[in-house]
């Protein structure tokens, strides 16, 4: 809330990401992809793309480091309609959590 009592919406509205005109709530993706066996945890972004608009983008920390991109893949492929689909994916050891262990998507939208 600032100085004149107005209230503005810094972070949350940026989490839905368009693709194509559709709606994709990183959420929905997120429940999907954190089922994949291997995957410990994952976040789920929008990233600028010239075709779509904007296009999915997944960081996932692995529980199985064997745990392949193509594995997420065909399990995203298995269980979400294709423009839900992540178009990237990238493996980190970790993600940026606020202090109460909630994932910071801004931070990894700047570093994306």
């Amino acid at each position: 809330m600032d100085a004149q009592g107005y209230t503005r919406i810094i972070d949350r509205k940026k989490d839905m990401i368009l693709v194509s005109g559709f709606n994709v709530f990183p959420s929905e993706v997120e429940n999907v992809v954190s089922l994949c066996p291997g995957v410990l945890e994952c976040a789920a972004i929008g990233v600028a793309d010239d075709t779509q608009g904007e296009a999915i983008k997944v960081f996932v920390v692995r529980s199985d480091p064997a745990l392949t991109e193509e594995a997420v893949v065909r399990h995203c492929h298995d269980h979400l309609t294709g423009y839900k689909r992540p178009r990237h994916i990238e493996f980190r050891d970790d993600l940026p959590k606020s202090n109460v262990g909630k994932v910071l998507r801004r931070q990894l939208r700047t570093a994306a």
